[in-house]
């Protein structure tokens, strides 16, 4: 039997472990290890095994995967997303659907440090949400709102997405940040653009808020210093030649400890937000090993090489290509989370993606837009549960109602930077 063949068996016979819920680090690690195993021998496969965790856990690339989370959980713990959402609300003062708009606005904004989808979610939700419901806001609107706004984390530099897939592509790590820049811009504008066209045909979805004055809404702007301050340091910093990107996590981890003690966090808060860093950290290089080892696989194997082959031997154009592999992606984000996706396929569709005569910067920044966009895609959108986690009352139906008006948007998104690439690549120098 050829290695080829092995290849895709193998490949089918890992879907098959996930889908009967195998952890997906664990499928990828046996899969990597009996393929190789397989195609080579079990010596070597067993050397593998031993050899991947130590090389990827001392890898220096890796090390700003801790102090990003860190970075995230501290935002979190020292209540920084509360007064985040408030300050955003008096910005809007008495507009119909100004919480709405104050909640996405808050998401896009707290993923600035967080850098992860499912955290912003679960954190704006517990201070978004109740408020909305007291203001009389439709389940369907307030819970697709926080569940479209966490969506944001994944572009909006710093992110682990962007970091992962630098690193697996050999990209540059800075240029992957400044290149998510604009693109997650965008899709916070064109979130608002929704909440505004849905609230002006749906007036009875939300309520108008309290109006309030210049002053206040000045006095309001104070709840997103912190977070300017530390985008500003870390994107500045890396775009500045100050520090590399890996230094740059460091930094941004540290000034956001110094902002979270000014603001009376206790040792029993920094205690926990240590213990879910940690937590966080070792569930993301539980895959990045496993990733590892099923690279080997795959280099083995040579199934990138021979699909990129049958690819060609198609004569598909390059629209085609990238059609398909978007799809995927899609159908992915609906039962996979966005880093285990990312992992598994990444190494697979990259190759692809390069003979069809793509950017690899830009090409990446569409990728992570479509993982984006899965996360709320029915029927599994991963954001979705993350909302029906901290608000079991609401239907998941209405959740999915009310992100539909997002997902349109990023499907727009997404042309848009199909269509002018110099929306990715724009600020690269």
């Amino acid at each position: 039997m050829s290695s080829q063949i092995i290849g895709f068996l193998c490949v089918a016979g890992m879907l098959g472990m996930i889908a009967l819920r195998m952890p997906i680090a664990m499928a990828m690690a046996v899969t990597g290890f009996m393929g190789f195993g397989l195609i080579v021998a079990f010596d070597p496969a067993i050397s593998i095994l031993q050899t991947s965790a130590l090389n990827t856990l001392t890898n220096y690339s890796y090390s700003p995967i801790p102090m990003f989370v860190l970075m995230g959980v501290l935002a979190s713990k020292a209540r920084m997303s509360s007064e985040l959402f408030n300050g955003a609300r008096t910005l809007f003062g008495a507009w119909r659907g100004g919480m709405a708009l104050a909640a996405v606005t808050s998401c896009g904004v707290f993923s600035a440090i967080s850098g992860s989808s499912l955290a912003t979610a679960a954190s704006m939700s517990k201070v978004a949400l109740p408020e909305m419901k007291r203001q009389g806001y439709a389940d369907s609107l307030a819970s697709g709102t926080i569940a479209a706004g966490g969506t944001l984390g994944i572009m909006i530099p710093p992110s682990i997405a962007l970091l992962l897939y630098a690193l697996i592509t050999e990209q540059s790590v800075g240029d992957m940040f400044i290149a998510g820049i604009i693109p997650g811009i965008i899709g916070l504008v064109l979130y608002l653009v929704a909440i505004a066209v849905v609230v002006a045909l749906r007036p009875d979805l939300a309520t108008p808020g309290e109006a309030t004055t210049v002053m206040q809404k000045l006095a309001g702007l104070k709840g997103l210093v912190p977070f300017g301050f530390i985008f500003a340091l870390i994107i500045g910093g890396i775009y500045g030649g100050i520090f590399t990107p890996t230094e740059a996590a460091s930094v941004g981890a540290f000034g956001a400890l110094i902002i979270a003690l000014f603001r009376g966090m206790t040792w029993r808060d920094f205690v926990d937000a240590v213990r879910e860093t940690l937590v966080v950290s070792a569930m993301i290089f539980f895959m990045v090993i496993g990733a590892e080892i099923f690279g080997y696989f795959l280099s083995v194997s040579r199934v990138s090489f021979t699909l990129v082959e049958i690819v060609s031997a198609m004569d598909l154009t390059p629209f085609m290509v990238l059609l398909a592999i978007l799809l995927l992606y899609v159908l992915l984000g609906m039962v996979m989370d966005s880093i285990a996706m990312l992992l598994l396929t990444v190494p697979i569709v990259f190759p692809l993606a390069m003979q069809a005569g793509f950017d690899p910067i830009w090409f990446g920044i569409v990728t992570v837009i479509t993982v984006e966009l899965g996360l709320i895609t029915p029927p599994i959108g991963m954001n979705v549960f993350v909302i029906k986690s901290v608000a079991p009352h609401i239907k998941l139906t209405d959740i999915f109602k009310g992100v539909i008006p997002f997902v349109i948007t990023d499907i727009i998104r997404l042309v848009l930077l199909i269509a002018f690439p110099v929306l990715a690549l724009g600020l690269i120098g």
